[in-house]
């Protein structure tokens, strides 16, 4: 495949939507072919988890839920299907792919969602489960603490999604924190998104210059 492929991943409220449309804008003006995608995806799958995450989905006129298993399935089964009906795809026609979150969302979010004290045995059966995702050539994480993060959700306002609570946001801050750790093997690096937005892409723009040369 002749593309690309770059992850942005963070907190909710870390700025990864913000960042993702930047990077879009940046490479176009240099005449570059990007595709900017999304996890959970577009597709069915990924429709079905957004609208558990918004809290939607009803049955008998109350919230569903599910457990961390199930959205861990869930997910991996969404990023299969994305992998191989967009990623793909747009990789193979010569596009710098853009995933705002991948798989280090799912390591992260459903391990810490999962019983407790299970996080090394939880891990390990995620990567199993999403053993046949594609490799990123550069994941970018949006480094940024859950108080900051909390500011901005409030900001911008909407209803609280389910993973958007205090306490597990400062958890995930700290795990986000040790990715590079987590994907040992992949290119990870984390930037500080407590910087002015146009800092935080200039700071992107520094990591992803490698791989396609000098962008002005």
């Amino acid at each position: 495949m002749s593309g690309l492929f770059i992850v942005l991943e963070g907190i909710d409220g870390s700025g990864t939507s913000t960042q993702g449309q930047k990077l879009v804008e940046l490479l176009r003006s240099q005449g570059r072919k990007v595709h900017l995608t999304c996890e959970p995806s577009r597709g069915p799958i990924g429709q079905l988890i957004r609208s558990i995450l918004e809290k939607r989905l009803l049955e008998e006129g109350e919230v569903r839920s599910f457990d961390a298993p199930t959205m861990a399935l869930l997910f991996a089964a969404d990023r299969m299907d994305h992998i191989t009906n967009e990623v793909k795809v747009q990789l193979r026609s010569g596009s710098i792919v853009i995933c705002d979150r991948y798989l280090l969302s799912s390591l992260i979010y459903q391990s810490l969602t999962a019983e407790p004290n299970s996080l090394p045995s939880q891990q390990n059966w995620l990567r199993q489960i999403n053993q046949g995702a594609l490799q990123p050539d550069l994941t970018l994480v949006l480094d940024l603490k859950a108080e900051r993060a909390a500011e901005r959700r409030s900001i911008r306002g909407g209803v609280e999604e389910l993973y958007e609570k205090s306490e597990l946001q400062r958890q995930l801050a700290v795990l986000y924190a040790q990715a590079p750790q987590l994907l040992p093997e992949q290119a990870v690096y984390l930037i500080d998104a407590a910087q002015p937005v146009e800092q935080v892409t200039a700071d992107l723009r520094e990591k992803i210059e490698p791989l396609l040369g000098p962008l002005r």
